[in-house]
This record gives structure tokens, C-alpha cells and sequence, in this order.
């Protein structure tokens, strides 16, 4: 059987070497084609053809690796013959020597190309000529397999991504900076990279791409770029040649320093002990890597002992690697493997299929078909053992990924910090959203760039050193806001949440508030022309009562909002003017209530006099008590004061029935009456947008405020907008009204009404719905890592009412603020004037009727009384002596006959004649009265 390889290892590529990356390759000069036959006679005739290219100071270690494996070849029924060429790193030079040895040497089996570049290439040529072509180098994942005769027997890099992604997820990542080298090998990572950063929620701040051949002052010039950015974590994906240019210009650029955070692919750590430059390995102290996890074994062991004692043979004085780098492993398992199938094939084919097509062809490409390859391969791909690097096992055509070790260099040691596994699907996202993969879900401490322990952010605050420069309004809508009188003093409710959400951040952030004035000390600009300055770089962060809108976060990214959002619309409260009606006692009943409560009444006071009238002596007597009954009994029902007793059993039942409704009724109208004086009534007209656009009402809204832009939007003529900066400009147009120079409505953010509202209660309210916004949050250029720290920090305070507490705070100020006006109503004389006018008028007539009656039946009294010579004081004191007295004809004879003797009246209580008081029994006046001494009597007329 005839295999051959090619290898080129004067290239030193992460990815792209062979077994023997393991020495000083800076020894490397030149490189020697050499040609070895050993024959080996077997019981069926075969050749095994490799083809190698070996640099002149690697010859020796290939001649160590080669005797290594011989030892294999001996315990097998095959054995290697061994031709070696140099493809000078050129793919074209691949691409002839891969041709000439399907064309004209026929091999069965082709072990290579060693880069990406060349893979491209020789394996469609493989393809074609049906003999396999395998690759324990090339591992970039571009390299699909483009044909079944391409076998990876190698780790693809895109298995190591999920594992770097794994190392930003634990440390709260969320920036990221791409280095790679612009190549198939570097490319070739990139998508996989930012998908695996995506689904950790990472991004790509930005991408150093370096050509392969790029000079220091290039590197320069990108370091310097990087270093300029608030980004501090880099991810390197380059061949050893030039990440080791990178480190050396970094650690010279000062970013090898403290807070930066270097990661490398799985390349150069499969690498870092064939880097025998104390200058390169000194640069990398700090670095973070990933590389595949090769499981500790006795053969391992064993094989690493025989190796470096091959090694020293060769290379004496010389120290021997701790290890066999990976590609080596992976070089010793794929010579296995193959080794294993030809043994399985047995018997080879001697020549390819002629392609008949090739006979007049001028492409210099065809080649004929193998007849070995076809049954070679499948025993290939069905090979499975446990091998130096691990188990070796193919899936359609790739090596088996399995765990990778996480390791920081250290002095000049790769100290292993963790295991990452890749994570089983789970039932549970949410699970699998908060575990990384790491072995106990922890790594160890690790050492980072600047011999520091502690955990870098990820991203510098202020890339100067400086401290943040915190833009705020220099008249915000409310001083309770943001007060900038002071300016060495800023104030102010959203200036405290401000200082508390930075104090709630996992690290220190120094800054500094700086007002947005003129140097006259007026405002410069609206918040628009505020949040504009961010983007131009003249300030850091921007906050006060800023709302975010879409046409600022075009440049520059909002926190979460720190304030609920909407715009209110606030109207002055005119109430119903029917409150102060002569007639609004009737307003709580309607008028077919009224009458129907009145013809009630009347109806049960006739019915309880039927009712009682035969039966009852208080319901006897004349007609005029008898009219008088019917309606006073209902009444004094009203206020459970009648006193006299119901004796019919159907009456009872009426009187039950009656005060029962009129109980229902009397709280009915005193709830209606109540509420009629507590509510206010927003007058009705007006309160439709629609018709304060039609009818040319002015509205109005703070200046420089995103609202002017929205009332445009719903319809209103930009001359009937007006603007104002203080809330007392806003209170005195509403006051005045849209007809006399003011504003018929105002339009304000949420919080703004919620203040004004507090500071001017019960004057205005809102109306309508509000209309939908976003609320308040801190400004920041695009990009900036702050946001999410600031969001979460946000976030946290919220939950533990850290924030409500604060708003509490300053909400309790702005009640305390002023008088308070929010008294009820008052109601004045005039909605009682009917009312008050009735009870007066019958109680005033009802006395006149009386004082009538009885000036005229004593009027003979009167007489004398006024013209006896008796001063003004002894005639009023003899009348309300005379006016005291019982009226005998208010009773009747036989009921005041029976009073009497069921109650005599007191001998104390009769005048004597002797009295100087007037008695009913005499009409004599003394003459002490009538001059203020002498007794004179007068006889009356009536005696009982």
C-alpha cells in the first residue's frame, strides 16, 4: 500500500504544524528535501510513501519521532516508508507535489496538507482521484468536508468557541475585541466566535484584522487603536509567528498592564512550549487560553519518557519539552489509525483506473481513479481506539471534540485555572442560561496581566484616566429635579438616584457634573441639543429628567428608564356652576320623585286619620286639628318625633311601612346631596383634543421638551403651542385661559404632572389618557458598557425599594411645599337661600299670626298697661309676666277640669291678690307698678 504526506514545518502555525512542533523553532533556517526508502518484505507486497519537509533544526526531532513510532510498526504487520518534500509554504507548491503524487506516483492515501490554505486545494484533488486525504493540522472550520475523502483528524477550531464564550459568561463580560489574522485559518473561527459571544450576550465592539506579513508599525498602530477604546478584553486568533509579534508590542504598549484581559485560541496554546523566547513568554504572563483536554494515561506517559529520551539523544544539551504537543499526539493517533485500516484492506490495488477522459484532455488536473482509496476509506473512518491525545473516534470525517482545559500562563508554566464541558441539552433553558460548563461551575484564581488577582471589568470608564464628565440640564422642567443654582452644589431627585444607582456598581466609577450653560450661565441648548453632546465626545453620560425618545437613541444608548413614562394632559377645574343654585337642594331627586314623595305623603296622612279617626281621641276634634293631623304625622315621621299613639293594628301597619320608605329616601338624599357638594365637575365642553384643535384653543409645554414635537404630531397648529420654562408660567397661563393670553390645557410628561399637581392641588386635573412614552433614564454614548452595569444596578435598587424610597423622599418635600389649598369647596349662602327663606317666612308668620291673636284679646290689658304712667322697663316687664301666664282657652272645660284635678296646681303657684304681679284672675295693676312703688289693681275682665 502507498500513503503519502505532506508536511511543511518550517511554517510554524497554531493550527497548522506538525508532530514535532516541540523544539526551539527560532533555530529554524532552511529546509531539506529528503528522500528515505525502507523496504519491509510482509506476507503481501506493499509501499507506504510519506512526504515531508523538515527544517534543518527540526531534523533531528523528526528523526526522534520517527524511531518513536517505529516501535509501533514493529508490533504490526505493516510498516512506513517515509518520503519527505518541502511545499516552501506554498500553496501552489502543495498542489504540484499532491498532483504529482496521485498522477505519477499513485498513492493510496495522502497524510496533509498541513494549512487551511493548502486543504482547500489538494483535497478536491483528492476527492477526484477517490484516495483519502487526511489532516491533523489543518483544523480551521471552513474546511467543510467538501468531499467524503477528506478526513479531519484533528479537533475543528469551532469546537473550542463555546468554551472561550463560557470564560466571558463567567466574568460578566460583555465587550469583546477580535484579533485575527486575515487568512482561511483566521477567518475561518470568526462567525462561530460571535455566534457562541451571542449567546452569551456579548458583542463585538470591534475587529483588528492583521494580515499575516504585518509589520510592527502596523501592529502599532492597531494596539494603539484598541487601546484608545473602552473595551479591555481581546481575543487573539493568529499563528504563533504573529501572536507573537502582538504580545511583545503589547507588553511595549503598556496593555499587558492591569484591567486588561488577553484570551488565546486553542492554537497557540498547543504552542507555548515550542516558544523557547524568554522575551515572548515573559509578554504573556496573564494570558488566558483554551486548549483540548488530553485525558493523563499510562501509554501517555510511557510514550512522553521514550520521546524525550529520543529528544536529548539528538539534541544533546537541549532540555526536552514537559510534553508532547497536541499535534504531535494527534500526528502518533492518525499513523495509528491509518495504520490500523491498511492493515484491515490487507491488499492493495497495484494501479488507479485510467480516466479515459484524461487521453485528450489538455487539464493538467485529471487524474485517474484509485481503486485502494474506496475500500481504505470507510476502514479509516470506522477506526476507533483509545489513542495518546484520547479517544479516537471519527464522525463524518472529524476528530471527536471532548472537554478543553482553561489555562493561564504563569511565569513560564500553563497553569490549568478549570475543565469546561460542553453542556447537555436540557429540558430546563433557563438552566443551561445560568451554567457555564466549568467543572463545579468555578475556576481557580487566576493570575492576570500586571501579576494582579483581581478580577478585571472588562472595560475602562474613561479611557484618559480622567473622571466621567456628567452632562445635566441647566433649567430642567422642575428645580425639585434637577437644581443647578449651585453649580459646585447640584441637586436634586433624579441628581440622587443618579449617585445611588453608581454607588450600587460592582466597581468604583469617579465623575463629575457639569451644567449645560453658556458662559453667560444661560441654557445652552434643548435636552436634544444635551444628548447630542454625548455623541460628540464633550460629555460622558447625560441625566435629569431626559426622556428617551426615538430620535436620541439614534446617538445614544439609554439605561432603562428610572422613571414611568406617558404624556398627561392637565386642564383647570371648572366646577358645575349648578352648586351654587337657589334651587340645588332639589338637584339629588329628580322632579317626578319630588312629586311622587309628595303626593306619598299626603296619601298616607289621609289614610292614617281614615284609619284612626272613630278609634282614636287624638285624632278627634275639629276640622282644622283634623287637616293639621294628616300632614303632621307623616312629617314628624321623617324624624321619628310624632308622640301620638297609633291604636289600629291596619294604621300600624302603615306607619311601619311609610317610615321605612322614608327611611331609604332620607339617606338617598343625603348621600346625593353630599356628593353633590364634594365632586367636582370638570366643565364639560373643551376636553376632547379634536376640539381644542377645531375651536384654536392654545396648549401649552415646557420648553425645549419633546412634546412640542408631539403636539404637532396630534394636529395643533405650531402657533397655538406655547412655551414656558417655569412651572409658575404654566399656573398662571392656565389660570388665564386660553382667552385671556394663557393656555386652555397643559401637556406634560407623567412625572411633570405628578409635581404640578402636588404643588398646586385642586386647581387643575388631569384629563383624558395619557398618551404613550418612554420615561427618564441616563444617556450614554453608543456602545458603552455602562448601560448594562447601570441597568442592572437599576434593577437591583428597584427590587430592594432603595429607589421608591428616594422618590418617597422627595415627594414628601414637594407636598411640604406652600400652603396647602386642597380644602374642600366652599358653599355659599346663596343655595340655601330658599330654604332658609321658607323656614324663616313660615316661622316668622306663624308668630305674627300669633302676636296678632294675642295683642287683640288682650287688647284692654295692652291698653291700660301703655297708658298708665309706669316706666318703659315696668310696662315690658308686666307684659312678659301677663305673656308667661297659662291661656285658660287652649283647653277645653272638661279635659282642663280633669287636668286639674288629676294636677292641682300648687298653692304657690296662684297669685294672691297682693302680688305685684298681674295674675289671670285680676286685671289690677298696683300703683308701685304703674310708678315703680304704689300697688294699683285693675279687675279683668275674665274670670276662670
Amino acid at each position: 500500500m502507498k500513503l503519502a504526506a505532506d508536511f511543511d514545518f518550517g511554517d510554524l502555525n497554531s493550527m497548522d504544524t506538525s508532530i514535532n512542533w516541540m523544539s526551539n523553532w527560532g533555530q529554524i533556517s532552511g529546509l531539506d528535501r529528503r528522500k528515505v526508502i525502507t523496504e519491509i518484505e510482509q506476507d503481501f507486497s506493499s509501499e507506504v510513501e510519506f512526504l515531508f519537509a523538515f527544517g534543518d533544526g527540526l531534523g533531528t526531532e523528526i528523526m526522534a519521532e520517527q524511531q518513536l513510532f517505529s516501535g509501533v510498526q514493529r508490533r504490526r504487520r505493516w510498516q512506513l516508508r517515509w518520503l519527505r518534500r518541502d511545499s516552501k509554504k506554498q500553496v501552489t507548491t502543495a498542489a504540484a507535489d499532491a498532483l504529482n503524487l496521485l498522477k505519477d506516483v499513485q498513492v493510496d492515501a495522502i497524510i496533509g496538507p498541513q494549512t487551511s490554505a493548502q486543504a482547500n486545494f489538494v483535497i478536491g484533488l483528492g476527492g477526484a482521484a477517490k484516495v483519502p486525504v487526511i489532516s491533523f493540522t489543518a483544523t480551521s472550520p471552513s474546511l467543510r468536508p467538501q468531499t467524503p475523502y477528506f478526513v479531519q483528524a484533528a479537533i475543528n477550531d469551532a469546537a473550542q468557541v463555546d468554551a472561550i464564550a463560557a470564560i466571558v459568561k463567567y466574568f460578566h463580560w460583555y465587550r469583546i475585541i477580535f484579533v485575527y489574522e486575515d487568512s482561511d485559518y483566521g477567518n475561518g473561527i470568526i462567525p462561530y466566535l460571535s455566534n457562541a459571544f451571542q449567546e452569551v450576550n456579548a458583542r463585538v465592539s470591534y475587529r483588528s484584522v492583521i494580515p499575516v506579513s504585518a509589520n510592527d508599525d502596523f501592529i502599532i498602530e492597531e494596539l494603539r487603536k484598541m487601546k484608545n477604546m473602552q473595551t479591555r478584553v481581546f481575543v487573539v486568533h493568529t499563528t504563533t509567528p504573529l501572536a507573537s509579534k502582538i504580545f511583545l508590542k503589547a507588553k511595549e504598549a503598556e496593555m499587558m498592564s492591569e484591567g486588561y484581559v488577553w484570551i488565546v485560541t486553542s492554537g497557540l496554546m498547543n504552542l507555548f512550549y515550542s516558544l523557547d523566547n524568554p522575551r515572548i513568554v515573559e509578554s504573556m504572563q496573564g494570558v488566558v487560553g483554551v486548549k483540548p483536554f488530553v485525558p493523563r494515561s499510562g501509554k501517555l506517559k510511557s510514550t512522553t519518557i521514550r520521546w524525550q529520551k529520543k529528544f536529548a539523544e539528538i539534541n544533546p544539551g537541549i532540555t526536552p519539552p514537559p510534553e508532547i504537543n497536541l499535534f504531535g499526539l494527534w500526528a502518533y493517533d492518525t499513523l495509528s489509525a491509518l495504520g490500523i485500516a491498511a492493515e484491515k484492506v490487507g491488499f492493495r490495488e497495484p494501479t488507479y483506473l485510467q480516466n479515459t477522459t484524461a487521453l485528450n484532455s489538455t487539464n493538467i488536473f485529471t487524474t485517474g481513479t484509485s481503486q485502494t482509496g474506496p475500500k481504505l476509506l470507510p476502514e479509516i473512518l470506522g477506526t476507533e481506539f483509545e489513542g495518546l491525545a484520547g479517544n479516537f473516534k471519527l464522525v463524518n470525517g472529524q476528530l471527536q471534540p471532548s472537554s478543553f482545559q482553561i489555562l493561564n500562563v504563569h511565569r513560564k508554566k500553563l497553569r490549568q485555572v478549570g475543565i469546561w464541558t460542553p453542556l447537555l441539552p436540557s429540558s430546563s433553558s433557563q438552566r443551561n442560561a445560568n451554567m457555564t460548563g466549568f467543572l463545579g461551575e468555578e475556576l481557580d484564581q487566576i493570575t492576570w496581566p500586571g501579576k494582579s488577582r483581581n478580577i478585571p471589568k472588562g472595560w475602562e470608564v474613561s479611557v484618559s484616566g480622567e473622571k466621567l464628565k456628567v452632562g445635566v440640564p441647566a433649567v430642567a422642567g422642575f428645580p425639585e429635579f434637577v437644581n443647578t443654582t449651585n453649580a459646585t452644589n447640584i441637586t436634586g431627585l433624579y441628581i440622587d438616584l443618579f449617585k445611588s444607582v453608581m454607588a450600587a456598581l460592582p466597581y468604583a466609577v469617579e465623575y463629575e457634573f457639569a451644567r449645560f450653560v453658556k458662559p453667560d450661565g444661560s441654557s445652552a441648548g434643548s435636552y436634544d441639543d444635551l444628548s447630542q453632546k454625548v455623541l460628540y465626545g464633550e460629555y460622558d453620560i447625560v441625566i435629569g429628567d431626559i426622556t428617551i425618545t426615538a430620535n436620541r437613541s439614534e446617538y445614544v444608548d439609554f439605561s432603562i428608564p428610572i422613571e414611568q413614562g406617558g404624556v398627561t394632559r392637565t386642564q383647570k377645574i371648572q366646577y358645575d356652576d349648578k352648586i351654587n343654585s337657589e334651587l340645588f337642594f332639589l338637584k339629588p331627586l329628580e322632579k317626578e320623585l319630588w312629586l311622587t314623595a309628595i303626593a306619598l305623603f299626603i296619601f298616607t296622612g289621609l289614610a292614617l286619620w281614615i284609619l284612626e279617626h272613630r278609634v282614636n281621641k287624638a285624632f278627634r276634634g275639629p276640622a282644622s286639628e283634623h287637616v293639621g293631623l294628616i300632614f303632621y304625622i307623616p312629617f314628624m315621621s321623617l324624624v321619628f318625633a310624632n308622640r301620638e299613639r297609633i291604636v289600629s293594628n291596619l294604621a300600624r301597619i302603615v306607619i311601619v311601612v311609610w317610615i321605612f320608605i322614608v327611611l331609604i329616601l332620607n339617606s338617598t338624599f343625603t348621600a346625593s346631596l353630599s356628593a353633590e357638594f364634594t365632586t367636582a365637575k370638570l366643565e364639560k365642553d373643551h376636553t376632547d383634543v379634536s376640539e381644542l384643535i377645531r375651536n384654536n384653543d392654545y396648549v401649552g409645554c415646557r420648553n425645549g421638551s419633546f412634546v412640542f414635537e408631539l403636539l404637532k404630531d396630534l394636529g395643533f397648529n405650531e402657533s397655538y403651542i406655547r412655551v414656558y420654562k417655569r412651572p409658575e408660567e404654566l399656573d398662571e397661563a392656565l389660570s388665564k385661559g386660553s382667552e385671556k393670553g394663557g393656555i386652555k390645557a397643559m401637556f406634560s410628561p407623567t412625572p411633570y404632572t405628578n409635581l404640578f399637581l402636588s404643588k398646586y392641588r385642586n386647581k387643575y386635573m388631569k384629563v383624558g389618557s395619557p398618551y404613550l412614552s418612554e420615561g427618564f433614564a441616563f444617556a450614554f454614548p453608543k456602545g458603552s458598557p455602562l448601560v448594562a452595569d447601570v441597568s442592572r444596578a437599576i434593577i437591583k435598587l428597584t427590587d430592594n425599594h432603595t429607589i421608591s424610597g428616594i422618590k418617597a423622599n422627595w415627594t414628601s418635600q414637594f407636598n411640604d411645599d406652600g400652603p396647602s389649598d386642597s380644602s374642600s369647596t366652599p358653599i355659599s349662602l346663596r343655595s340655601f337661600t330658599v330654604l332658609f327663606a321658607i323656614t324663616g317666612g313660615v316661622t316668622g308668620a306663624c308668630l305674627v299670626v300669633f302676636l296678632v291673636s294675642y295683642l287683640y284679646k288682650n287688647r284692654d290689658l295692652v291698653q291700660r298697661i301703655s297708658s298708665s304712667e309706669m316706666t318703659t322697663w315696668s310696662k315690658l316687664r308686666a307684659m312678659s309676666k301677663h305673656f308667661d301666664q297659662r291661656d285658660p282657652n287652649s283647653f277645653r272645660s272638661g279635659e282642663y277640669a280633669s287636668s286639674r284635678h288629676q294636677n292641682p296646681v300648687p298653692a304657690e303657684e296662684i297669685p294672691s291678690e297682693n302680688e305685684d304681679n298681674v295674675c289671670p284672675n285680676s286685671d289690677r295693676i298696683t300703683e308701685e307698678d304703674a310708678h315703680g312703688s304704689s300697688s294699683v289693681q285693675v279687675e279683668n275682665s275674665r274670670v276662670v
